[in-house]
């Protein structure tokens, strides 16, 4: 009998264990999904409506040949689309991540730049500002842009040094050996 609640006392204990763990996969995966939803999303939005999006970087004014703008505004939707399922499929995780936070922080900036601008101009209070991003989600307030990339740049950095490859099909591009000493 004592065996018998030491052994369920053990399994209770590793089980409690597992679920921890369990809840903390779940939770990366949910983000995983999320942010790949987000730029599917946003990838989407831009590919169908070329013409609009294109208006819409050369408003930024941070590039000034043609060519550059119709490279960027024909390549980034795509590209936010193939990151994005790269982040649900679960397959070059930290890759895909990396791309997206090297994509978003020089966009806040961008936006962020903008926006100082406008204000500015204007004389509005800069949490007043509005204007279409390019995002894909129309007008929307600078405040309300600026926290969600941030956000969205703290999934993405967090996706990058997450350590666990649980529910992934391949967290890396690398495999690393682990516990195992190179000579």
């Amino acid at each position: 009998m004592n065996a018998t609640t030491a052994s369920s006392s053990t399994s209770s204990g590793s089980s409690g264990t597992s679920t921890s763990s369990g809840t903390g996969s779940l939770l990366i995966l949910l983000a995983r999904c999320l942010l790949g939803a987000v730029f599917i999303y946003m990838g989407l939005h831009k590919a169908l409506h070329p013409v609009e999006f294109l208006k819409l970087v050369r408003q930024y004014e941070v590039l000034h040949t043609p060519v550059l703008l119709n490279m960027v505004a024909s390549t980034l939707p795509w590209f936010e689309i193939f990151c994005g399922l790269l982040l649900v499929l679960g397959v070059g995780v930290r890759g895909a991540a990396t791309i997206l936070v090297a994509m978003l922080i020089p966009f806040t900036i961008i936006v962020f730049l903008r926006a100082l601008a406008m204000r500015e101009a204007g004389g509005l209070p800069f949490c007043a500002i509005k204007f279409d991003c390019g995002c894909g989600a129309g007008e929307v307030l600078i405040c309300r842009k600026l926290a969600e990339n941030t956000l969205l740049t703290l999934l993405s950095i967090g996706l990058i040094f997450w350590l666990k490859d649980r529910l992934c099909l391949r967290h890396g591009v690398f495999r690393t050996t682990r516990g195992v000493g190179t000579e």
